[in-house]
């Protein structure tokens, strides 16, 4: 089942990590940043990590050093103790999880979720995060899209979460920007060779590396293609010769293009 990328999803700017501004109080991933996002009316991008004990919990970094008030991976603290954090540049507000998150958003806006890939080298995903993602969008009735940079993670979600639309974050994967992946994986990934595998109905793309031939001629080919990230409205205005909507920060993007 190939579920189509709901036109909600174009019809707005996406807020890279919701409209996240740490000089006003507004860390990425953030409450405040996704109120922020809700009340301008853009539509929402979030990522996921995994709790110890099983929680999709909306934050980016596998480490919680950059972020939050405090050290180590994420996956080593339970949810409780996640909730409890603070965010660096909040109000002492800890990290949300994915299903707080969904009652906030309540179906207002197009939310687009990207799992982080858990494991490394972008291989062989053992479901935990597919799975506690998915049941927390159990009876959701808001609009939805799922997608990862790791294509097993996307095909499990296939598997779980046949009828929730789906894509994969590609990239140039340039081995210089990906020192954490062996070259070899970096080549195969920027063929995207998974895309019909895992029943995908869209990618997000690199913003630097839309112009390349296969990506325009997927587009052709009648597959949707988000971007990622743009952060001034002239590169949003060069990325949407090549993309069908953008994921944005840094501005404020006009809600009609």
């Amino acid at each position: 089942m190939r579920p189509a990328l709901p036109a909600a999803f174009l019809s707005v700017p996406l807020a890279h990590r919701a409209l996240h501004d740490v000089a006003k109080g507004r860390p990425e991933n953030s409450r405040a940043a996704i109120r922020a996002a809700l009340a301008a009316g853009y539509g929402i991008e979030i990522d996921l990590q995994l709790s110890s004990d099983g929680y999709a919990m909306v934050f980016h970094d596998d480490g919680l050093d950059r972020l939050a008030e405090a050290t180590g991976p994420v996956q080593a603290r339970s949810r409780s103790e996640l909730q409890a954090i603070p965010l660096k540049g909040g109000d002492g507000e800890g990290i949300p999880d994915l299903a707080e998150v969904l009652r906030m958003v309540a179906g207002r806006v197009p939310l687009l979720i990207e799992l982080k890939d858990q494991h490394g080298e972008m291989g062989v995903t053992d479901g935990r995060l597919e799975r506690a993602t998915t049941e927390a969008l159990q009876g959701y009735q808001g609009t939805v899209a799922l997608m990862s940079f790791n294509p097993n993670s996307v095909a499990e979600l296939a598997r779980l979460a046949p009828g929730i639309p789906r894509g994969i974050v590609t990239s140039a994967y340039d081995p210089a920007e990906w020192p954490e992946l062996p070259k070899a994986v970096c080549t195969r990934l920027r063929a995207m060779p998974d895309y019909e595998r895992a029943l995908c109905s869209f990618i997000s793309h690199e913003a630097c590396d839309l112009s390349r031939p296969l990506v325009q001629q997927m587009r052709e080919d009648g597959v949707t293609v988000l971007c990622w990230t743009v952060t001034s409205r002239e590169q949003e205005t060069a990325a949407r010769v090549f993309a069908d909507n953008v994921t944005f920060e840094q501005y404020l993007a006009p809600l009609t293009s």
